[in-house]
């Protein structure tokens, strides 16, 4: 019997294993490839080791790689064979159990182990950790917030690990709307580790939903040793760059870091990142001459990602790259293959009713707008608009389906429901450009040229002060 770096205690591991599952932990918290490598080390020290093993589970399902998730499954299972799980510490067992739900496709499941294992546990990092990305596959703000927050009582300022912990909470406070905590909160998590790529994450989500875009700038640019390399994260973290650079109308920059580093993506989370910046452009009518090769390039890094059910927001991506390539009809195979699986009785597949309720209305609705069929996007996407964090994602990420909904209202003649739709995004967010822009285009449809002049004006002067900080 010995225990981790925090204190808790764990069966069937040697001195040296532990080490490594110490390091690896550390390594999980930066988001650095090394964790893989480390979490191996520590199951050759001893290949029965059950944290090591639920770690290497976890790292397994938690890429939303099928082919990762199918690996993992094997080994768990060989795993489970061998030993007497009746000899397993209570939290061993209670994560074992929460591993398998999630092998079994039960995220909220997995989720609610989690959860409990941290009500005994709060200094059980790795929970902490898996926890909040299932929450964040799942869209659960709240337990985004709540899963961290009632854990933070358990740890203190010296602790190795306090700041990711932060970082953690940070993240969670933004997508449950408290942005001025969530800033303090991060500023505080990157303070203590300048290389904690989720809270400098977190912070810049934040300023995402404030519309703070040259705040997001100026704090990437100070930070860019610290996310910019050595890290499976930073990609994600350009493509949050070049969000900031689209509001300020900055095409090409965004489409130069593009092609510097979301082009060359090779895991789902980049290749979604990669495609929703593209589609971003696409909204906006950027030409398809400027874009038909990055299209192309994207739709053709798909296939196998997606070619069984396994995460409804990949394959939202996925036909975003297809449709973007002009390919509708890998599109459409796609979402036949997800109606013939929402049909199939899987009770407990959370993924399941993802599909059904959202995933499958949404890539319908993308379908619908590249074929310029404006108004049934907006059949299919108003009704589902206010439940969309159903199947995962940020609140910046899913921001790719309301304005696409946004543009077929626009486009569509549909001007009642742009209306609510722009004055909804202009009276939580006055300080973006983008917003103001869409204010505008609705104006000229109506013909009221005054008013859609003031919002380009708006507009501008928006872009000029954020530049002068």
């Amino acid at each position: 019997m010995t225990t981790d770096q925090h204190g808790l205690a764990m069966s069937g591991a040697s001195a040296a294993a532990v080490r490594h599952y110490d390091q690896a932990i550390d390594e999980l918290l930066h988001f650095r490839v090394e964790v893989d490598a480390e979490t191996n080390a520590a199951l050759t020290e001893s290949p029965d080791f059950p944290m090591g093993n639920v770690l290497s589970a976890y790292l397994g399902l938690l890429t939303t790689e099928v082919e990762d998730a199918r690996t993992a499954r094997v080994r768990f299972g060989a795993f489970r064979r061998r030993i007497d799980e009746t000899s397993l510490l209570p939290r061993e067992r209670a994560h074992v159990a929460a591993v398998q739900a999630l092998l079994d496709g039960d995220f909220l499941t997995c989720g609610r182990l989690l959860g409990e294992i941290t009500v005994r546990h709060p200094r059980d990092a790795l929970a902490l950790a898996a926890g909040h990305q299932v929450d964040f596959f799942t869209g659960d703000a709240r337990s985004l917030r709540d899963r961290i927050g009632g854990a933070l009582s358990g740890w203190r300022e010296d602790d190795r690990h306090f700041g990711h912990v932060l970082g953690m909470y940070a993240f969670g406070l933004e997508e449950a709307g408290h942005y001025d905590r969530s800033e303090q909160v991060g500023l505080r998590a990157v303070e203590l580790n300048a290389r904690d790529v989720w809270g400098i994450h977190a912070v810049v989500h934040t300023y995402e939903m404030q519309g703070r875009f040259g705040d997001g700038v100026r704090y990437l640019d100070a930070r860019l040793p610290d996310w910019s390399a050595g890290t499976f994260f930073n990609i994600h973290n350009w493509w949050h760059y070049c969000l900031y650079a689209l509001e300020s109308g900055d095409v090409p920059r965004a489409l130069a870091v593009y092609d510097s580093v979301l082009a060359d993506g090779q895991s789902c989370m980049e290749l979604l990142d990669a495609a929703a910046l593209l589609w971003r452009l696409h909204l906006e009518g950027s030409g398809q001459p400027e874009l038909d090769e990055r299209w192309r390039a994207l739709a053709d890094a798909w296939p196998g990602r997606v070619s069984e059910p396994f995460y409804a927001f990949n394959d939202m991506h996925a036909v975003m790259a297809y449709v973007g390539a002009g390919r509708v009809g890998d599109a459409e195979k796609l979402i036949a293959t997800r109606e013939a699986y929402v049909l199939e009785p899987r009770p407990g597949v959370t993924n399941r009713d993802m599909t059904l309720r959202v995933g499958l209305p949404v890539c319908r609705a993308i379908v619908a707008f590249g074929r310029q069929d404006y108004p049934a996007v907006v059949d299919l996407l108003y009704p589902i608009r206010h439940r969309i964090n159903e199947f995962g994602g940020s609140h910046a990420q899913r921001d790719a389906v309301q304005k696409t909904l946004l543009e077929a209202a626009l486009r569509g003649g549909l001007q009642d429901v742009a209306r609510v739709l722009v004055s909804e995004r202009i009276n939580v967010r006055p300080c973006s450009p983008y917003n103001w822009l869409k204010q505008a285009a609705l104006a000229d449809a109506l013909g009221r040229d005054a008013e859609a002049a003031t919002a380009r004006l708006r507009a501008g002067d928006l872009v000029r002060d954020a530049a002068r900080g």
